[in-house]
């Protein structure tokens, strides 16, 4: 009995704790303008979206960690030349689907503002059929990426905008080209 009691009040100091530092998780998702830069590509930024969850851990009154797990997808349109550099046929549109792993610093300018930037992890989870037809896996697997942006905090909503870079090369061809993914994104995400 000693033991449960005090294994109790353990549990309910934690969640008090966490409580009175505003630790949340919660979901979120948005619209991801996307574009790959390099030569290949048309140089504009096309609609796609994103889904995930996130979880906001404090490290003091104004700076918290917060880690997501994002289901990502990049539409991105070729340029003319595509196919006859790289010998493809039939690729116009595509779609590059990531799980994305951001890894925010939080920064509260006040209750309802807070400044994020930090690293951003990638993962290919889907190649594009038409890469596969043409024997080849055009991107690259894994991808790295800076990213920063703003969060407007109402209750349990966060509105939030962001710029993600690649740092990463995703030319998996032949190194013709130097392909890094920019997204601009803007979503709604839910405490719970």
């Amino acid at each position: 009995m000693k033991t449960k009691s005090l294994l109790f009040a353990a549990c309910l100091f934690f969640f008090t704790a966490s409580y009175a530092q505003k630790f949340a998780i919660g979901i979120k998702g948005g619209a991801n303008l996307g574009k790959i830069s390099g030569m290949s590509f048309k140089d504009e930024y096309k609609l796609g979206y994103q889904v995930g969850g996130f979880a906001t851990i404090p490290l003091g009154e104004r700076i918290a960690i917060q880690p997501e797990v994002l289901f990502n997808q990049t539409n991105v349109d070729t340029s003319s030349s595509f196919s006859d550099i790289y010998n493809f046929k039939n690729i116009s549109n595509i779609e590059l689907k990531q799980l994305t792993i951001p890894i925010l610093l939080n920064v509260n300018i006040n209750k309802y503002l807070t400044l994020q930037a930090g690293p951003q992890f990638g993962v290919a989870i889907d190649q594009n059929k038409n890469w596969l037809d043409n024997g080849k896996e055009a991107f690259k697997t894994g991808d790295f990426a800076v990213t920063g942006g703003l969060q407007v905090n109402l209750l349990k909503f966060r509105l939030y905008g962001r710029f993600t870079g690649g740092m990463t090369n995703l030319d998996n061809i032949g190194n013709k080209e130097n392909w890094k993914v920019q997204n601009i994104s803007v979503g709604l995400g839910i405490a719970l």
